[in-house]
């Protein structure tokens, strides 16, 4: 299988200012690990999920890919390119291949602009060449994919006009207008009501599936991981600690985070998991550590090996684990 997208060793850490001289030579600097050696890889034409609890850097993550903020080191390989560096031209190229579907369907979208203009500007940036009418069949083209009907009259609304369900297919479709290879959905149907977030995530699957468009799913919600991914990243502070086929994932979770995350799921679909695995967390209000796992202050299953940091490495097939827990698998 391809891989579209490798992220590779990825770090990118932030200044935090905790008093006058912090950003000054004569104070230390201290620094947030938004990503701290992130690795994945995303399979082409497949749903690939990452979760995680917010502050976690799944949307650095996301911004980095699409190189709207640089990392500190690493590299993103699209389509077996090195995109890191990329300027002027080549950026713009990789940009019509990639595009992203934002949390809040209100902000991301002109209030000012028709549906119709609002499909059309990217259309207007990377298709200069297009003639009216192909612009217009596109636009009524994409608003129909998305359930938007009859897609004429859609076209002509303003966003005020809509629902949020109705506003959110306009960003997913004019995601869609430019035809990208990858979409990313940074938590799509968080802000959306619980009765229309499935028709969403419906839409996001089949586009996978009808158009052969890998998506990259960000999310902090197991219960819309199983339903839309085939894969899964599980990050805990700046870190992949566990990643798999969705379905070993969730059935049988290795870490202790991810066996966190599902102990506080409440659907039925995951009473199948084995309660023995699942743990809660310890000091809640613990931060991560300096030095060797991350989950050390919150686990209850540390060690003192978990003072040094663990690897990433696979310990059943399709299904990777960083935790000594399993160094016996």
């Amino acid at each position: 299988m391809k891989n579209i997208l490798e992220v590779q060793d990825v770090k990118k850490y932030f200044p935090i200012k905790t008093n006058i001289f912090s950003f000054s030579n004569f104070g230390k600097k201290n620094y947030k690990k938004a990503l701290d050696g992130v690795s994945l890889l995303i399979a082409e034409g497949r749903v690939s999920v990452l979760v995680g609890e917010s502050g976690s850097g799944k949307t650095t993550l996301a911004r980095i890919i699409l190189r709207a903020i640089d990392p500190d080191s690493g590299s993103i390989i699209f389509n077996g390119s090195n995109i890191t560096k990329k300027t002027g031209r080549e950026l713009r190229d990789f940009r019509k291949q990639a595009q992203m579907i934002h949390q809040d369907p209100y902000s991301s979208l002109n209030p000012i602009m028709k549906v119709f203009d609002i499909i059309k500007e990217p259309i207007d940036i990377f298709y200069k060449n297009y003639s009216k009418e192909e612009r217009t069949e596109k636009i009524l083209t994409v608003l129909e994919e998305v359930n938007l009907k009859p897609s004429t009259e859609f076209a002509e609304k303003y966003p005020h006009m809509l629902s949020g369900g109705e506003r959110q297919r306009v960003a997913i479709a004019r995601s869609l207008v430019i035809e990208p290879k990858l979409i990313i959905a940074d938590e799509p149907v968080s802000m959306l009501d619980v009765s229309i977030r499935a028709q969403i995530l419906q839409i996001v699957k089949q586009l996978s599936v009808n158009r052969k468009i890998t998506i990259f799913y960000i999310t902090h919600d197991l219960t819309t991981s199983r339903y839309i991914g085939d894969e899964i990243s599980v990050m805990y502070a700046g870190k992949i600690v566990e990643s798999g086929s969705i379905d070993k994932v969730l059935s049988n979770p290795l870490h202790p985070y991810t066996q966190a995350l599902l102990d506080a799921v409440s659907e039925p679909k995951f009473e199948n998991i084995d309660k023995e695995k699942i743990i809660r967390i310890k000091n809640f209000d613990s931060v991560a550590t300096e030095r060797g796992c991350n989950f050390f202050n919150r686990c209850p299953y540390s060690m003192d090996i978990c003072k040094k940091e663990p690897k990433l490495e696979r310990k059943e097939q399709n299904h990777n684990v960083s935790c000594f827990l399993h160094d016996t698998i």
